[in-house]
């Protein structure tokens, strides 16, 4: 871990910080199921939610309207993206693309409906997502792992994000191997998504920008260039 500027100090409270991000991450990243976990305050509450949500008056799916019974991982098929770009139905946007999450909490639904039920929920806000269905207010979503189904478009943002796929990847103050670096980030880690090149993207975490390469990066496509 190294910093430019003789402030090897920072630097590596930076390396330590951005490490515990990124260990957390990666326990945190791969969607949980949700327990059954019923009580006369939560069902209440579900089912005012979903009342509302019908009604339009709030974010549909913010919460679910009651908690299912939580599957293993192997319950669940991964989701195929397509396999060439077309155009989604509802908003006339290329499919596959990828956007990330806005909540702290994500409903992921069987099918694009409330009546559908939730597989699981995704426990992470900002982490990238790549749409490969559009239904209504709904999206077909898949993570890093290939894991997914559908989503109300009320908890997508268009801001772009990426995670980290390798291990102490060097942010660099030019698209350049050999140019200085200006932090580490752990595995795992997700950064902010900027300009990107050819082989190379810039990024921003932790309070940390530079370069890092494409190839290291999960939430950019390889041919995918940004101004």
């Amino acid at each position: 871990m190294t910093r430019t500027g003789g402030r090897t100090g920072l630097a590596v409270a930076a390396a330590l910080a951005l490490g515990v991000a990124g260990a957390a991450a990666a326990e945190q990243m791969r969607p949980r199921p949700r327990p059954v976990d019923l009580t006369a305050e939560t069902l209440a509450a579900d089912a005012a939610m979903a009342t509302a949500a019908e009604a339009g008056t709030v974010d549909a799916d913010a919460r679910p309207e009651a908690r299912p019974v939580a599957l293993r991982p192997e319950d669940v098929m991964p989701v195929a993206a397509p396999a060439a770009p077309t155009i989604g139905p509802e908003t006339n946007l290329p499919l596959p693309r990828y956007v990330s999450l806005k909540v702290e909490e994500g409903n992921v639904r069987r099918g694009p409906s409330l009546s559908h039920r939730i597989d699981w929920v995704f426990v992470r806000r900002d982490m990238p997502l790549q749409i490969v269905a559009e239904y209504g207010h709904w999206r077909r979503v898949v993570d890093r792992e290939g894991l997914g189904g559908w989503v109300h478009y009320a908890l997508l943002s268009g801001v772009r994000t990426v995670i980290v796929d390798e291990d102490l990847l060097p942010l660099r103050v030019r698209p350049d191997p050999d140019a200085a670096e200006v932090a580490r980030l752990e595995a795992g880690v997700i950064a902010r998504l900027g300009e990107c090149e050819i082989d190379w993207c810039w990024l921003s975490a932790g309070g940390f920008r530079g370069w890092a390469p494409k190839s290291a990066l999960w939430g950019v496509d390889p041919d995918e260039t940004r101004e």
